[in-house]
């Protein structure tokens, strides 16, 4: 594994936030990933802090957004208690690489989602603590994506909730399934929900956050004249109700002239981010 060559104390300066770029090869994938390292304005130069921080699957797509503008927006909440962002970029192998770790979709897709969840959890983490003073408990820790890095993230913090108590769900790919849309039951085989259905014991102080556009799409496999996106949402919501997930855990932001696009995701960022301002103390 390659050594993260970027130190806190280069990113913790003053005033708009700072971005710092590295790379870290990973074993598990054998592939390089680029990071982008984000610091909010206002935040303290004692390293002795331990810092709240947020995963971003799919974090090429930050830049398009004016993520660096979106954070200056929004430090002031951020003020006593900064929170240390990485962007993950992706790479040719994205639909391979994100997913659900328990099994691909029905065209084998995400076949790599196992090895990339222990590329997070055993290769980038450790790598960041390294360098970066994060905050050990999981009430301070999210990860969050975009789409397909959506479905990637969630299913890495419900399987993780002793690493992951927060997670982030953009437009996310919750159709995702293990059998061909069916017309007999065409809201079944859904492998996302599946998953949270069969858990036996969840964490419910876990927090999730999910956003849809109402022009991410325009599927409505079960004719009931909702995008399919927002039905896949609003199942897994409910979902995660019947799990017994308290509603004071989920908030979900529909955005009704949003797309599937990185401009949508920056609308909708900023709340996103204040909704992790909110976080509280694990039990």
């Amino acid at each position: 594994m390659n050594v993260i060559r970027k130190t806190v104390s280069a990113i913790m300066g003053t005033g708009a936030p700072t971005t710092e770029r590295f790379s870290l090869f990973s074993a598990e994938l054998e592939k390089e990933y680029t990071i982008d390292a984000y610091l909010p304005g206002k935040h303290h130069k004692n390293n002795s802090n331990r810092f709240p921080f947020v995963l971003f699957n799919d974090g090429q797509d930050l830049p398009r957004m004016d993520f660096s503008g979106i954070l200056q927006k929004v430090s002031n909440e951020w003020a006593d208690q900064p929170c240390l962002i990485f962007g993950i970029h992706c790479n040719e192998r994205r639909i391979r690489e994100y997913g659900t770790a328990r099994q691909p979709d029905y065209k084998g897709r995400g076949d790599l989602a196992p090895a990339y969840t222990r590329f997070i959890l055993q290769e980038l983490l450790p790598a960041l603590r390294v360098r970066f003073p994060l905050s050990e408990n999981p009430a301070d820790a999210a990860i969050a994506g975009f789409s397909l890095g959506g479905l990637s993230a969630l299913d890495i913090a419900w399987a993780h909730p002793e690493v992951f108590g927060q997670a982030g769900v953009f437009s996310g790919s919750l159709w995702w399934r293990w059998h061909e849309v069916r017309d007999d039951d065409p809201d079944a085989d859904r492998i996302m929900h599946d998953i949270i259905q069969q858990t036996a014991q969840p964490d419910l102080r876990q927090r999730f956050w999910f956003q849809c556009g109402g022009l991410d799409e325009t599927d409505d496999r079960n004719n009931n004249g909702i995008i399919d996106s927002i039905d896949d949402t609003m199942d897994l919501m409910r979902a995660l109700r019947n799990k017994g997930i308290p509603e004071q855990n989920l908030r979900y932001l529909e955005l009704p002239h949003g797309r599937h696009e990185p401009a949508t995701w920056g609308e909708a960022m900023p709340d996103f981010l204040h909704w992790l301002s909110e976080r509280g103390e694990r039990g």
